[in-house]
Parts: structure tokens; sequence; C-alpha cells
């Protein structure tokens, strides 16, 4: 053997360190997810920056009176102003929560049926329209619901007070069903289903499959079977669906304006023809607003801004503590 062929190669050096393009693309991973926390931080402090002038004035009563009104005078100057979120903000949970409650059921059933009901060419078919409808601009499910589906909505608000009366939300003193927030919260509704959808059908088509085979081996039916492994595999994505559905559905401004009675009075009567939201306040006041009134509508958004982080905090714990116990 020549010398050559005897030479042994000096062993490699083992190291846990990244190599350079690791590091690049973490970087850029990173200052990706960071740029999206550093938005939202220039959303809020621009928000308080606006609005920090009417807080500081209107104090606490911003959140709880109802009132919104300013005067002002030749000049311009303000002589007297109030202004309060609380019909707003009761207006904005009661047609989310009337949205969550219409869209869920329908969303799961519908993403049940798509994982393991529909034939596979009909499945395609249908994700692809429930994922355009997601795409759709709110101010088609505005006009819509309220040229076409606002009368049928109102005859199913009649047979709710009607049989239904002696429940407080469904009782009316005046009956006044035209726009209503359960008019505004089944438009909300078909807006959701797709979001609601889509992230259930994702989760439930990851459940273990050999969970599955052992429910069938077992002599489960399909129904059965979705009982006993899919429901619980995928209930935390679906309570997580649900609060982006809700979050969404706080946060609509135009299919709410389009459809809803804006009217400054607290008002928990889900079929009385009268309520609003803060994205459908902010709309409504901007185009002729003073100044100083734009400074309210920023720190309207800022409650609205803090709302919604709130929401999606309690989403994230509802989903962690189930998640375990879905396991």
């Amino acid at each position: 053997m020549s010398t050559l062929e005897l030479v042994v190669p000096a062993p490699r050096k083992i190291t846990t360190e990244p190599r350079r393009s690791d590091k690049v693309f973490r970087g850029v991973v990173t200052a990706g997810g960071l740029s999206s926390l550093l938005l939202l931080g220039l959303i809020a402090i621009f928000l308080g920056y606006r609005g920090f002038e009417v807080l500081k004035q209107e104090g606490i009563g911003f959140i709880t009176q109802s009132d919104w009104a300013i005067s002002t005078d030749d000049a311009g100057n303000v002589i007297e102003s109030n202004f309060g979120l609380a019909a707003m903000l009761v207006g904005t949970i009661l047609c989310s929560i009337i949205a969550v409650v219409i869209a869920l059921p329908i969303s799961v059933f519908c993403a049940l049926y798509l994982n393991f009901y529909a034939p596979g060419w009909l499945k395609k078919t249908l994700v692809t329209v429930i994922d355009l409808m997601a795409a759709f601009p709110s101010i088609l499910f505005g006009i819509w619901g309220f040229l076409v589906l606002m009368p049928s909505v109102e005859y199913w608000a009649k047979l709710l007070h009607r049989n239904l009366g002696f429940i407080p939300v469904f009782d009316m003193k005046v009956p006044v069903f035209t726009r209503s927030p359960f008019v505004a919260g089944v438009v909300l509704a078909i807006m959701i289903i797709p979001i609601i959808t889509s992230v259930s059908r994702e989760i439930f088509s990851q459940a273990p499959l050999d969970r599955i085979q052992a429910a069938y081996a077992l002599g489960a039916t399909r129904w059965a079977m979705i009982k006993a492994v899919v429901l619980p595999h995928g209930r935390s994505g679906v309570i997580g669906g649900a609060m982006l559905g809700l979050g969404r559905a706080m946060g609509e401004t135009v299919a709410v304006f389009t459809v809803l009675n804006i009217v400054f009075q607290i008002n928990w009567q889900m079929l009385l023809g009268a309520g609003g939201n803060v994205a459908s306040l902010i709309i409504l006041k901007f185009g002729d607003a003073s100044p100083y009134e734009i400074k309210a509508l920023m720190a309207a958004g800022l409650v609205l801004f803090l709302l919604t982080l709130i929401v999606n905090g309690l989403a994230n714990l509802i989903v962690k503590t189930t998640g375990k116990s879905g396991r």
C-alpha cells in the first residue's frame, strides 16, 4: 500500500453552534415576529396619545356613561362635551355573543362534514367556497344583509318574541324589530362562519389516526368515533377558532353600521331595533367630527383595541387549559 493510502484523515470537529445560514434565517424570522408586536405597540401608543386628553377629562365616565354630545362656539372652541361608550360597549358584546352562539355549532358541524362525511370532489369545492367567503369584503355582507336577509330575520325575531317572550332578552315592550342587534348578530355570524369552520377543519384533520382506527376496531360507529376521539382532541382548537371569530365580530364596522340602528342607549334586548357598537360609532361620527371629538373617537378606538386584546388573551388561556385536558 502507498503512503497516501495510510494517511488517516483528521477527525471532524463536532459543534452545536448553528451555521451562518441558520443564524440569518433565525434573525429574519425573529425580526418578522417582533415587527408585528412593534406595530401593535405603535398603534396602541398612537391611540393613547391622541385620546389621552379625552380620557383624562372624562375619567371612568368614558366607559360607564352612554351620552355622546359636544357643544362648540362659532370659533370651534369646545364649550361642553360628554362622551360615553357604555351603550356601544354593550352593543358590541351583545352582537358578538349572538354571532358566536349562532356560528359556532354551524361551523363545527360543517367542519365535521368536510372531514368525515363529504366525498373528495365535494370537499374540495366546499373548502374553496368557504375560503372565498372568508375573503369577502364586509360591505357586501352588510348590503346583502340589509336588502335580502333582514326581512327574514325580522320574521324570526317575531317568532322568538312570541314563543320565548317569557325570557327577558326576548321580551319587548315596543315591537320594533327592524335593524336590531339580532339582525346584526345574524349577519356577523354568517361572516365568521368561514373563519371558525376553517380553523375547526384543520384541527379535526389532525386527530390521531391510530385512535380513530382503534375506535373503529372496537366497533364504534362514525359518530361514536367523532364523539370519543375527534371532538376531545379538537376542543381547544374549536374554542380558539370561536374566540378568533369573536374578535372579528367585535371589530366589524361596515356590516353592523348597515343593518343596525345606532342609538346611544344601553339595550340588552336583542330583538329591539336599537343599539350599536364601538366600530360603527367611529365610522358614524368621524366624517363631521371636530378636532376634539376626533380625540374622543381615538380614545374609543383604544378601548376597542384593549377589549380585543383581552378577548385574545382569554382565548389563549382557555386554549391552554382545555388543551391539557383534551389530550
